[in-house]
């Protein structure tokens, strides 16, 4: 069954090695919780890696990109074929996230999983062709079955790649005119919302643009609501060839045992559908920002998540996630460099 890896175990969390962060943070030369959610950051780190002091020298970023049968709605302010021009300006380094993939010293995986304007092959882009546009989830199922489970194999095979590597942490991202939409309806029929509450802005829409983007996923929630009980289905209905590969790359994520920093709207989107399909994988997601997107805060809401970061991005292709990861670097660098207060000769309050 090609969708059977998707039951596979998660590795469970190590509980020794968060007792042995956490005690070490109890004596570090600062008053107990003075760092906040750093020395939380540090301990959860801790026991998603199974070592007392955590490091994440090693990021390993994918970017998934594809195009939207939804798109013919009318519900971007760009048009399709930006989303392969996107592609082209990956591979040349030129997009945000190649540029802070660059300052991070991290990894970049840019998967090609199917575009309307095919750019061809190109230098550092890894085909994982599935067709050029999802279908428009309007009028029927945004994937057929073999479409979802090789959308989902995309972000299973990016991750087993990044854990082949050694990859301390995962950042996934995502680019496709229409995404937003794709991401709404699926928030929409996950957590039982109204389209007036998620739907927002996306590239740049206009007022009367939003009102028309959320009676679109209006209609199309409508339409696929009686799969609404089953979250897979729902997820091969209403989203994207990249937001399942992303929902794909979470659950293997935890599957392998390494640590994800969710990026935006989209990004926890895929990551609501992960939770859905696999509840034991929420431990392993940690979420970087809140997005200016309308909807992200009902979203993160719903997964019970606190973001690091809230810089009004809204960008997505994993870049509020890379942003995020100095923060993650420094709460290990503070924790494993810091003295205890008996190595400084420091006395305790105790």
């Amino acid at each position: 069954m090609p969708l059977a890896w998707l039951q596979h175990p998660v590795r469970s969390i190590d509980s020794a090695a968060r007792d042995a962060a956490l005690a070490r943070q109890q004596v570090l030369t600062k008053p107990r919780g003075a760092l906040g959610t750093l020395e939380d950051l540090a301990v959860t780190l801790a026991s998603l890696q199974g070592k007392p002091c955590p490091t994440l020298a090693r990021v390993h970023v994918a970017v998934f990109a594809a195009d939207h049968g939804i798109a013919e709605a009318g519900v971007s302010a760009y048009p399709q074929a930006v989303t392969g021009e996107m592609v082209r300006n990956f591979a040349a380094g030129g997009a945000a996230i190649s540029v802070l993939a660059r300052e991070l010293g991290a990894t970049l995986d840019v998967v090609h999983l199917g575009t309307v304007n095919d750019p061809g092959a190109l230098p550092g882009v890894r085909r994982d062709w599935i067709a050029p546009a999802s279908a428009n989830f309007l009028h029927a199922a945004a994937m057929d079955d073999a479409q979802l489970a090789q959308a989902l194999a995309a972000g299973r095979n990016s991750v087993a790649a990044a854990a082949q590597a050694g990859a301390e942490l995962f950042v996934g991202g995502e680019m496709g005119i229409g995404n937003t939409t794709a991401a709404t309806a699926l928030a929409c029929a996950l957590i039982d919302a109204s389209p007036n509450e998620i739907a927002g802005a996306g590239t740049g829409l206009d007022a009367a643009g939003i009102r028309h983007k959320a009676d679109i996923v209006a209609q199309a929630v409508a339409y696929h609501r009686a799969f609404a009980h089953d979250p897979l289905e729902t997820l091969r209905r209403l989203g994207g060839f990249e937001i399942a590969a992303l929902c794909g790359a979470y659950i293997a994520a935890a599957q392998h045992g390494v640590a994800v920093l969710v990026d935006g709207f989209i990004a926890s989107v895929a990551a609501l559908a992960a939770t859905a399909i696999r509840p034991e994988c929420r431990p392993w997601l940690l979420f970087a920002h809140r997005s200016a997107e309308i909807g992200h805060a009902r979203v993160l809401d719903a997964l019970a998540a606190k973001p690091l970061l809230d810089l009004g991005l809204r960008l997505g292709e994993g870049s509020g996630a890379a942003v995020a990861v100095p923060l993650l670097r420094l709460a290990c660098a503070l924790h494993a460099g810091m003295a205890t207060f008996a190595e400084a000769g420091v006395t305790d309050k105790d």
